[in-house]
């Protein structure tokens, strides 16, 4: 893994606003979400590219772990919360199908780089500084 300054530069902090951008377009501009609580799917989505992006800046890869492993629980909610829209109609089958393969992929991927953090070396960024 090269070197990366910025969370935007992660390709799963770029995947998890994809996913976000996909929720608010098919669920929280949907109608049919009213009576959803779509403000709840709406953070979950957020929490999920948020956690990665607290993680990366705390600069240690112990800490890193624990805001990823916090985005993959939030994946885990927003997946459970399309299951009930769905389940309530609110989404069709189609929709439901690209959402809840996208959620699973983005929690396969935080498995990964969990286990790369955890196999790594290099303990973060913040460990590397001398005496600043």
């Amino acid at each position: 893994m090269g070197t990366i300054s910025n969370f935007e530069d992660l390709d799963i902090w770029q995947k998890a606003r994809v996913l976000c951008q996909m929720i608010d377009r098919h669920c929280l501009k949907n109608p049919k979400f009213f009576q959803h609580d779509k403000f709840q799917i709406d953070r979950a989505s957020a929490s999920i590219m948020d956690n990665i992006a607290e993680g990366f800046e705390r600069e240690g890869n112990k800490e890193f772990s624990n805001f990823l492993s916090m985005s993959k629980g939030s994946a885990g909610e927003v997946r459970s919360q399309l299951i009930r829209a769905c389940d309530r109609a609110y989404l069709n089958e189609e929709t439901f199908n690209l959402l809840k393969d996208e959620t699973q992929a983005m929690s396969k991927m935080l498995s990964g780089f969990i286990n790369y953090l955890k196999n790594s070396d290099f303990k973060g960024n913040k460990f590397n500084r001398k005496n600043e």
